[in-house]
C-alpha cells in the first residue's frame, strides 16, 4: 500500500454507464466498501446493449444500494468518478470509425452529471469528475492491486482508442503506449464474434471456448491483417470474414469452418497480446508483476499463455476486467488523487444477507428447510451421491465469474455432469464447465498459473487426474480453476475439504448460479425461484438447505 497526504474519509462513488455493463462502485478512504453491476437489480443481462442511444442510462439501482451498504446520502459524497472523459472524444470519421451516432453518445456522457443528479437526488452535478475510459480500466488493475507494477488494458473502444500500456510507480500511472481506432483487438473478437451468430459485447467467451474445437488454419491469412507494430501498439486490418468461413445465423448449426475461424483468431489474438506483454516488460523497465483490465482480459485462454509464456513472474487481472470495473477503477483513481488506497482485498463487494433475512425470505415462501449442524457437510453429502447443489453464501461477486458465493456445484468425476449442468442453465453443450480447487492441492491437478482465485486462467489438466474429474475437463485438456485458500474463503474450503473426504477427489464443479440468459442470482428470492425452476437437489441458502425431495414432495432422496 501507499499514500499521500489527503482529505480523510474521502467517499467517491464511481459509476460506469457509457457503453455496456453499467455498474457502481463505492471507495471510502482508499478502502472498496461495495460494487456491483446493475444487472443484479434490473435483471437485464449486461445492464442494457452498448448502442449509443442508451448512454443516458445510469446505474441508478446499484449506486443507490452502493450508498445505503454504507449508510451515505448522495449530498454525503465527496466525488462521483463517471469512467468515459467526453472531452477526449474527436471526430472518429476522421480515424476511419464508421459510427454517425457517436455524436449522441458523447453528447449524453456530457450531460452525465445531470443524469446523475436526477438518479440519485441531492447529488451535486459539480461533483461529477470525468475519467479517461481506459484510464479507468488500468486503475481497475493497477491500483487495486497496491499501485506499483505494470498495467495492460485492451478493449473494444474508450474516446478514441482501444489498448493503454503503462506502468504505475508509488500509484503514479505513467501512459508508455495507446492504440488508436480503429484498430482494435476487442473489436475484432466482436466482430468475430457476430460473424459466427453470436451476441456481440456479450458472448465472446462463447467463441474462446468454441476455439477449442478447431484448427488454427487461417492463422498465416490473419497474420498478415492483425500485427503488432513494435512500438507497443498494432494495427487490425480490414478482415473479409466470409471469405473464411461462411456467416453463421443465430440459430443454424456450427461447422467445422466456424470452429476453425474461433481457433485461428483466437490463436492471433494470443500471439499479438504476447508481443506487447514483452514490449511492455521492456519499456517499463522490467517490472515484477503485470495487471490486466479490458474485456479482452477476459479471455482466460490469452491470460494463460502471457503468464506462462510472457516476461513477467507474476500476472494479476482484475476480476471485474469488462467496462463493469471502470466503475471502481474511477472511483479508485479519483480517491488515489487525494490520499490512501487500500487493494483490492476479494471480488466478493456485492449484496448480502443475514442469516436471519434468509430464514425470513424462506419462511414467506413457505420452503420446508432445515438448519444442519454444517452447510458445507451437508453439501458436499449431495454432491458426493451425484446431486446438483445451488450454493448462495455471503456477499454476491463483482464481475462475471461465480467464485464460491452465487454458484451451481455438482461432481467432477461424474462425465455426464457437463451435459446435466448444461441442460440445468439451458445453454450450449460445446461450453465447458469449471473446477474449483483447495489451493493446497492444485499442485497435485493442475498446470499453470498460480493463485487463480477469480478464475480469469485456464489451467493444463494433468494427465492422471483428466479420467477422475472428466466433467471439468474442455476438449483441449484445460480447465479454469479457482483456486481457493480458506483464510478468505474458509466455507468453501471447508466445503471442499468435506467433499473430499467423502470421494478422494480435492475438485468441485462450479458455475454460475443463473440460467441461460439471465445474470446471475442476486437475491434469496431469486435463489429459490431458480431453485423451483430447474432441477437442483440442494438449496444451500446461507446455514439453511432445501431440499428438493421435502420441498416438492418427491419420494425418497437420491
Amino acid at each position: 500500500m501507499w499514500a499521500r497526504v489527503g482529505k480523510p474519509d474521502m467517499k467517491v462513488l464511481g459509476v460506469n454507464a457509457i457503453f455496456h455493463d453499467p455498474a457502481a462502485a463505492l471507495v471510502i478512504d482508499g478502502r472498496t466498501v461495495a460494487a456491483a453491476e446493475e444487472e443484479r437489480f434490473s435483471r437485464r443481462k449486461h445492464g442494457k446493449r452498448p448502442v449509443p442511444f442508451s448512454a443516458w442510462e445510469v446505474p441508478e439501482l446499484s449506486a443507490a444500494w452502493c450508498l445505503r451498504e454504507a449508510g451515505l446520502r448522495p449530498e454525503d459524497l465527496d466525488a462521483v468518478a463517471y469512467s468515459f472523459d467526453p472531452a477526449l472524444c474527436g471526430d472518429l470519421a476522421a480515424l476511419g470509425v464508421d459510427d454517425p451516432a457517436d455524436a449522441m453518445r458523447v453528447d449524453y456522457a456530457r450531460r452525465a452529471p445531470q443524469f446523475l443528479a436526477a438518479a440519485l437526488p441531492g447529488l451535486d452535478p459539480q461533483q461529477v469528475r470525468f475519467v479517461p475510459h481506459h484510464v479507468a480500466h488500468a486503475a481497475s488493475a493497477g491500483l487495486a492491486t497496491g499501485g506499483d507494477g505494470a498495467v495492460l488494458v485492451l478493449d473494444g473502444r474508450g474516446e478514441t482508442a482501444s489498448h493503454l500500456a503503462g506502468v504505475y510507480r508509488d500509484g503514479e500511472l505513467t501512459t508508455l503506449a495507446a492504440q488508436q481506432l480503429p484498430h482494435s483487438l476487442g473489436l475484432l473478437y466482436e466482430n468475430l464474434t457476430r460473424h459466427l451468430g453470436f451476441l456481440h459485447s456479450s458472448d465472446e467467451y462463447k467463441v474462446m471456448a468454441l476455439a477449442s474445437y478447431g484448427r488454427p488454419r487461417f492463422l498465416a491469412e490473419l497474420r498478415e491483417l492483425v500485427h503488432a507494430t513494435g512500438d507497443g501498439g498494432f494495427r487490425v486490418e480490414q478482415i473479409d470474414w466470409p471469405a473464411l468461413a461462411k456467416a453463421r445465423a443465430a440459430d443454424a448449426e456450427l461447422t467445422a469452418d466456424h470452429a476453425d475461424l474461433a481457433s485461428s483468431v483466437q490463436a492471433r489474438l494470443e500471439e499479438v497480446q504476447l508481443e506487447l506483454a514483452h514490449w511492455l516488460f521492456a519499456a517499463a523497465g522490467g517490472p515484477t508483476m503485470l495487471t490486466m483490465a479490458g474485456g479482452v482480459a477476459l479471455n482466460c485462454v490469452a491470460n494463460a499463455r502471457i503468464a506462462a509464456e510472457g516476461p513477467f513472474a507474476r500476472v494479476w487481472v482484475q476480476p471485474a476486467a469488462g467496462d463493469a470495473g471502470t466503475a471502481l477503477g474511477a472511483a479508485l483513481h479519483v480517491a488515489a488523487a487525494a490520499g490512501v488506497v487500500e487493494p483490492m482485498r476479494g471480488a466478493d463487494l456485492g449484496r448480502g444477507w443475514s442469516d436471519e433475512e434468509l430464514e425470513a425470505e424462506l419462511r414467506r415462501a413457505a420452503l420446508p428447510y432445515s438448519r444442519p449442524a454444517d452447510i458445507a457437510a451437508e453439501a458436499a453429502q449431495v454432491l458426493a451421491r451425484g446431486g446438483i447443489v445451488a450454493w448462495f453464501q455471503g456477499r454476491s461477486e463483482y464481475g462475471p465469474r461465480a467464485l464460491g458465493h452465487r454458484s451451481l456445484l455438482g461432481h467432477p468425476g461424474e462425465r455426464r455432469m457437463t451435459a446435466r449442468m448444461n441442460d440445468v442453465k439451458g445453454r450450449e453443450q460445446f461450453r465447458p464447465i469449471a473446477p474449483m480447487v483447495r489451493a493446497e492441492r492444485f499442485a497435485d491437478v493442475f498446470e499453470g498459473q498460480y493463485p487463480s482465485p477469480y478464475m480469469l486462467f485456464v489451467h493444463r489438466v494433468k494427465p492422471a487426474w483428466a479420467d477422475r474429474i472428466p466433467a471439468v475437463v474442455h476438449v483441449d485438456g484445460t480447465a479454469r480453476v479457482q483456486t481457493v485458500h480458506p483464510d478468505s474463503e474458509p466455507l468453501v474450503a471447508r466445503m471442499l475439504a468435506e467433499f473430499e473426504a467423502r470421494t478422494g477427489l480435492p475438485v468441485v464443479v462450479n458455475t454460475s448460479l443463473n440460467t441461460a440468459g439471465r445474470p446471475m442470482v442476486d437475491t434469496p428470492r431469486e435463489a429459490m425461484e431458480l431453485f423451483g425452476s430447474a432441477p437442483v437437489d440442494l438449496l444451500a441458502l446461507g446455514p439453511f438447505a432445501v431440499h428438493r425431495a421435502a420441498a416438492f414432495a418427491e419420494d425418497g432422496a437420491r
